[in-house]
């Protein structure tokens, strides 16, 4: 676990956890081998060797075959003091050939494998450390570099260096040393060997292709793999800007491990598979002179063929030519590897990549970054070199509220870039809360410093992934799954240095936002949603979001203990007669014809050809009698389909409705179309099965007329005939329906009315959601719900979500955090500027120490802002700040949230900026706890109170004691100023109801600023008015009337005051 919040400046640098470290890229491919592999590459080499006095004996023993055994001149011959005939001795020879021919055969194997298996570790360790070079890259040089190119270079340029790499010194070794064994074979003997051997080429051309489509099939695998790690790197070059912001590098580092080990066990597989099939191939090979020894030895011997014709048949069976082509090849491959690392290596080495001492590893501590902002002399160029920002220095206190005016967007995303270390000041420096920004570590950075843009980058995955990046910095807890797998993973990424991290350990870690419990960052991401105004957009929006059970199970066995509250709020509202509800007895029009026939549901989504594919499924629908009338209907619906919207009408908006895709569509109108002219016959089964699983993809209003009622009745009877044994069949794909059951396809709503909103609700389908939502909120559901947004899936870049939700996601991810300085560059462009003003007041109360930094191209209304700096041509052409600057920083912190509270009341709005400041200095905080008395009847008016939080009670008591309720003061009331105007005591109770916070404003220094400002005099007037008008208002509704002694008392009173 990290430490939070060192005082000491040095903290957060250097230090870092022992793991694979980073070096800079070797000068050549062989020094690259040799640096990580000598010990393997001199295994390998004494691998080799030891093979050679095996293939010696492949070479000496027919030698021995012919000249010991076929030549021999005594019938009898002595073995090692064991006589033995000439035919035994023969045979002793030929199973030694072959007993050699197989260990060498399996040396050979053992040592490719091993070669294979040191060139993917080599090539795992490359890519690696490329991808890992490629998290410090300039933000400049991806836009001046290609996606495609470094993908390219990291996969299909790489690739063919791993060959090499395993061959770097056995290779040569073992094919020059064949050669030099073969060659000294021959001049010793004398003889020329060779044969062709014929007899076995049928078993080979049989068995190697069974072989080879086997791996062929692991090939595929490989190409899949390796276009998903392609993706992977095009999204982090797109979005390295929001991983080193967020400190999401170190998780995607061991996705990176995890995509590359199963790269790894692939490959692995085909090394096997490959020599094996080599091994048999030379195996076979070798079993023909084996024949001929065997055979044509015995044969000699009994003398039907001379020793010479044998000879002669063996004489060349050897050829140089082989292992002399290899060496060749070996060559030239050198030569092009060793210009295809000068290539890439050039390509990974740009300049101004971050230091690595400040992103590798782990840092002692992450330290706090809540001090002033200091821009001293900041100068930065593009990457042509021409200037962009000029001498900009700027003090930012902290906890202070800046607006940074920049028109020009590419100064604008310079600012943002250096403030943020993205790029590097050409020349000044930025200090933030004492420290150099360019000396402390990435992962301070990425927990510190809170960035959010108008185009975020969202990561493929889900958006509680990518909300969750700037928590998610390093594991936690211990991995998922099995430990035996993990343990051989973590030895392989230690082997190729690649990062000891597992992608599926718990990698939230609360306490770098200063939570304790992981559900603390749920219950502030939620208060996150209500402060930027989207918390009921997103809470509604997850109602029609379909959850796994499995994955929630607390959450789904609550919503179905709600069904029946739900269906009374419905009965109560008459809004049931819209809702389609699950009964066991009545056919469900909303439903498909499936889920109506077995009164089942289904686990997962079933497409129509996937349907088609079920022979039991389709079998039991022919078997229940529903085959002809269902196969009717879907040729009535096809040919309704395709006379409505034709061919080139699939883009119109209700056909997108109906879920079908486009080329399924334009299949089943053909499947119509030649059933139509010539009749079931002209389909195949698998035509007839895809056009028949048409009414189970819609429902019945779906089909309208074209379903007839009889065909519901027919299905209603066979539901309750035969509907357990249909369930029982398909219990691999439905779910029985029953109100006990969470039904996993089914949206929350729809699980929630335990059934379907008719097509034809209209606007009353909005009215069931209001009622649905009210009982969800009164049983504290909201939250759980909107938590569901966190399993949306997005796609590359986060394209399937709209514009708002991901700026909305960006500035989500980057307040999450907690962080000490947030940066907005252009945010909330689409709305107007008080409600951009709302969002800040909010992000300013969930924040109040975080120094926030707007950049935009233009504000509205500067004044809200506690700086305004105007940036044009690289310089700052103005500077205005909205207070005096306060020697004790935290009184200056203080004070700044007090006219920030003071300047979004009505009624100190307005007034200028000297007398929010007297107020704001003369205010002070006050807090009560429930029940506490605020103040009483009858005590002297000596303050008023602005309520913050919480909520408290006006009331009076009778003279029994008894309480009497007036009204509720929640927050943003403002209570005694009346008392304060009249100098008269107070007329009512103030107590807290529960814990309550008040801006508590003196008597005195309240009466000056109304005395001398008539703008608040008006609004103190209206806002008199309008508790009249309420009070009036209320005596209305209650038909109270009053005695008419009080109001002649009440005029008697008064006629004084008027006389005056």
């Amino acid at each position: 676990m990290l430490g939070l919040g060192s005082p000491n400046p040095s903290e957060g640098r250097l230090r870092a956890r022992p793991q694979a470290k980073v070096r800079c890229m070797e000068p050549s491919l062989f020094s690259f081998i040799w640096k990580y592999s000598r010990r393997e590459q001199l295994v390998l080499l004494a691998f080799t060797l030891f093979t050679f006095p095996f293939l010696y004996v492949t070479l000496e023993l027919p030698k021995r075959i012919i000249n010991d055994a076929i030549g021999a001149k005594d019938a009898v011959i002595d073995l090692f003091g064991t006589e033995v005939t000439q035919v035994q001795f023969l045979f002793v020879l030929c199973f030694a050939y072959l007993a050699a021919v197989l260990v060498h055969g399996v040396l050979k194997m053992r040592l490719n494998t091993m070669k294979g298996v040191l060139s993917e570790r080599l090539l795992r360790r490359f890519r690696y450390q490329l991808i890992d070079r490629m998290m410090r890259f300039p933000r400049s040089y991806f836009q001046t570099t290609s996606q495609g190119e470094l993908v390219s270079m990291v996969t299909s340029e790489a690739e063919p260096m791993g060959g090499l790499m395993g061959d770097f010194v056995a290779q040569p070794v073992f094919q020059a040393g064949q050669m030099l064994v073969i060659v000294a074979f021959l001049f010793v003997q004398s003889p020329w060997f060779g044969l062709a051997g014929v007899a076995l080429i049928p078993l080979q051309a049989w068995l190697i292709p069974v072989l080879q489509r086997q791996i062929n099939q692991l090939n595929k695998a490989r190409v899949i793999e390796v276009r998903a790690l392609s993706a992977e790197i095009g999204e982090t070059a797109a979005g390295i800007a929001d991983l080193r912001t967020n400190g999401g590098w170190r998780y995607r580092l061991a996705q990176f491990t995890d995509r590359l080990g199963r790269l790894f066990d692939i490959r692995f597989q085909i090394y096997q598979k490959k020599f094996f099939m080599k091994f048999l191939n030379n195996f076979i090979t070798q079993l023909t002179p084996f024949f001929f020894y065997a055979v044509g030895g015995y044969l000699a011997i009994k003398g039907q063929i001379t020793v010479g014709a044998l000879v002669a048949a063996l004489a060349a069976y050897k050829d140089l030519s082989s292992p002399w082509k290899e060496l060749l090849d070996y060559y030239n491959q050198t030569q092009d590897m060793g210009l295809r690392w000068d290539v890439v290596t050039e390509r990974f080495a740009p300049k101004g990549m971050v230091d690595e001492a400040l992103f590798a590893g782990v840092p002692e501590s992450i330290p706090r970054l809540d001090g002033d902002v200091e821009m001293i002399n900041v100068s930065v160029r593009n990457a042509d070199g021409n200037m962009l920002l000029e001498d900009i220095s700027l003090h930012i206190p902290q906890g202070a509220r800046v607006a940074i005016e920049v028109p020009v967007q590419s100064e604008r995303t310079a600012l943002a870039e250096v403030l943020t270390r993205e790029v590097m000041p050409a020349r000044g420096r930025i200090e933030i809360a004492g420290r150099d920004l360019a000396t402390l570590h990435q992962a301070v950075l990425a927990a510190r410093i809170g960035y959010a843009a108008a185009q975020p980058y969202l990561f493929q995955g889900s958006l509680g992934d990518n909300l969750l990046m700037s928590l998610r910095t390093g594991p936690t807890l211990e991995p998922k799954g099995s430990k035996t797998r993990f343990s051989r993973n973590l030895l392989e990424a230690y082997r190729t240095g690649n990062s000891r991290e597992d992608p599926t350990a718990d990698w939230l870690n609360p306490a770098l936002a200063d939570f304790t419990e992981a559900t603390e960052v749920g219950d502030w991401w939620f208060r996150l949603t209500e402060a930027m105004g989207n918390a009921e957009m997103v809470f509604r929006n997850m109602l029609t979001m379909q959850v796994d059970p499995e994955r929630h199970p607390d959450l789904t066995k609550q919503l179905v203990a709600l069904r029946d509250e739900v269906h009374d709020k419905l009965v109560a509202r008459r809004l049931n007669k819209v809702v389609y509800r699950f009964d066991p007895d009545r056919f469900n029009p909303a439903v498909p014809l499936g889920s109506n026939l077995m009164f089942a549901s289904p686990i997962r989504s079933i497409s129509q050809q996937g349907l088609a594919a079920q022979r039991a499924f389709l079998g039991m629908v022919t078997e229940q009698g529903l085959a002809e009338q269902g196969i009717a209907i879907s040729q009535t619906l096809v040919e309704t389909l395709h006379q409505t919207f034709g061919m080139d009408g699939t883009g119109h908006p209700l056909f997108t409705a109906l879920g079908i895709e486009e080329e399924l569509y334009e299949q089943l109108v053909d499947i119509a179309s030649r059933r139509r002219d010539k009749g079931d016959g002209a389909l195949t089964q698998e035509e007839f099965a895809l056009l028949l699983t048409v009414p189970f993809a819609f429902t019945a209003e779906q089909f309208g007329p074209a379903f007839p009622d009889s065909f519901k009745e027919e299905i209603l009877r066979i539901r309750q005939t035969s509907g357990a044994s249909l369930r029982a069949r398909v219990s691999d794909m439905f779910v029985p329906i029953a109100p006990t059951t969470y039904l996993p396809r089914l949206t929350i709503l729809e699980n929630l009315l335990y059934g379907r909103v008719s097509s034809m609700a209209g606007v009353q389908s909005d009215l069931v959601i209001d009622a649905v939502s009210e009982v969800l909120e009164a049983h504290g559901l909201q939250q759980m719900i909107s938590a569901l947004v966190f399993d949306l899936p997005t796609v590359i870049g986060g394209t399937n979500l709209p514009t708002l939700v991901q700026e909305r996601a960006a500035l989500g991810r980057a307040a999450l955090k907690r962080p000490d300085v947030l940066i907005c560059n252009q945010l909330s462009s689409g709305q107007n500027a008080e409600a951009q003003a709302k969002l800040r007041d909010r992000l300013s109360d969930l924040l109040p120490k975080t120094t926030q930094i707007y950049l935009r191209d233009r504000f509205e209304k500067p004044e809200e802002f506690d700086m305004h700096v105007v940036v044009r041509g690289g310089r700052i052409d103005g500077l205005h700040e909205a207070e005096d600057p306060v020697e004790d920083e935290a009184a200056s912190t203080d004070l700044r949230r007090k006219l920030r509270i003071l300047a979004r009341n009505p009624l100190f709005g307005g007034l200028d900026p000297r007398s929010q400041r007297l107020l704001a200095f003369s205010a002070q905080w006050y807090r009560a706890e429930p029940g506490q008395r605020v103040f009483s009847i009858g005590d002297r008016p000596d303050a008023v109170y602005l309520c913050l939080s919480g909520l408290a009670e006006l009331s009076w008591n009778d003279l029994d004691g008894m309480p009497h309720h007036v009204s509720d003061v929640e927050p943003g009331r403002m209570i005694g100023d009346l008392a304060i105007i009249l100098d008269e005591p107070r007329q009512l109770d103030l107590t807290a109801l529960e814990d309550v916070q008040f801006l508590r404003i003196g008597a005195e220094e309240f009466r000056a600023v109304m005395e001398s400002d008539r703008t608040m005099l008006l609004s103190l007037l209206h806002t008199v008015a309008g508790h009249l008008t309420s009070v009036a208002d209320l005596l209305r509704e209650a038909k109270i009337a009053l005695p008419r002694e009080v109001s002649v008392r009440n005029r008697a009173h008064s006629a004084p005051e008027r006389r005056q």
